[in-house]
């Protein structure tokens, strides 16, 4: 049985492995491939092993070998066709590239022994024209897993908490949503967490939600940035009442507003070096929902006003250790001076 799980949303994909896994009595047939390094004869050659003490043999390959620049899913031609293979197929090492990969396994499957389960697992969503994905419609079996937006994604939260033994209020799917995004990985570790706070059979709540989700309350203050940015101070003070309301020590407030400031100039710079969303989280080691706010917000401001509010920041924090003002008057007057 072939297997082929591919899509951008790798988390639901990884789920998907664990299960198939468990469904199986593999004991020590089995084996793990990364796609990127692995020799497609290896692959072969194991997967045509029969079982040892076990009924099937699960083979995994995890990912596929990067494309080279200029390939498409069809830069091998078929030789039964009457076709050859194009010039620099293989490598000075002799590896062959990523579509001769998918061309040598998608012929492999057909002639697989019944024993072994052969599982493919990509984070991309396949082109229509790849050679695994047209195997995997005619010999085996295709997962898409795509990530969810809008209403798919509050569907997800309220199942999600569902699946773990806890109710969660629609204002607080709101919240994780809004504030999360289709994180899935981040977004599964939270419900766990508040799932044991709340207790099996309980209610997650928007307060809940606030008093255990760093993640969220961060993100409730990259909210005060957004209207700072936006030059919208009224916004900015309703935002950071709330946040000395809900009991955010005006001390943390200042550290983690600072801690963003200097994300933003990093961001900046990196993104003026043509790097994307993603290669920032990566560089940075932030979350991607962090990376791509923080992408919106740069282009609101010169490097010298975020220096200057950098050091404002700094500024502020002294005074209100030193006690020279009070911490609500401190953060009132960063607010009426941000960016200027």
């Amino acid at each position: 049985m072939f297997y082929l799980l591919h899509g951008e949303d790798e988390f639901t994909s990884r789920e998907q492995l664990k299960k198939l896994r468990s469904q199986g009595d593999f004991g020590f047939n089995q084996e793990v491939y990364m796609g990127a390094d692995v020799d497609i004869k290896s692959v072969i050659m194991t997967s045509n092993t029969l079982p040892f003490l076990s009924e099937q043999r699960l083979v995994v390959i995890d990912g596929l070998p990067k494309k080279k620049r200029g390939e498409s899913a069809s830069s091998v031609e078929d030789k039964s066709k009457g076709g050859k293979a194009k010039k620099g197929r293989k490598s000075a090492k002799g590896a062959i590239g990523r579509a001769g990969f998918e061309k040598e396994l998608a012929e492999h499957i057909t002639t697989m022994p019944d024993t072994t389960i052969l599982i493919v697992l990509v984070e991309e969503a396949l082109e229509s024209s790849s050679a695994l994905l047209k195997a995997a419609e005619k010999h085996g079996k295709v997962i898409q897993s795509m990530l969810p937006k809008g209403a798919a994604l509050d569907k997800w939260i309220t199942n999600r908490a569902k699946a773990i033994g806890v109710k969660i209020a629609p204002e607080a799917v709101s919240l994780l949503g809004n504030f999360i995004g289709n994180n899935l990985r981040l977004l599964a570790n939270e419900l766990d967490k508040l799932a044991m706070y709340v207790g099996v059979g309980n209610t997650i709540n928007v307060d809940d939600i606030r008093k255990l989700s760093a993640q969220v309350q961060e993100a409730r203050i990259f909210d005060l940035t957004d209207a700072l940015a936006q030059r919208n101070r009224k916004q900015a003070l309703n935002i950071l009442h709330d946040l000395l309301a809900d009991g955010e020590p005006p001390l943390k407030l200042i550290s983690t507003i600072t801690s963003q400031v200097r994300s933003l100039l990093l961001v900046k710079e990196l993104a003026q070096k043509g790097m994307r969303g993603g290669q920032i989280a990566s560089t940075l080691g932030i979350a991607p929902f962090i990376a791509d706010k923080a992408l919106r917000q740069v282009g609101n401001f010169n490097a010298a006003q975020l220096e200057g509010t950098y050091r404002q920041l700094l500024a502020t924090d002294a005074a209100l250790k030193r006690s020279r003002l009070t911490p609500e008057l401190a953060l009132d007057l960063l607010v009426v001076n941000f960016g200027i």
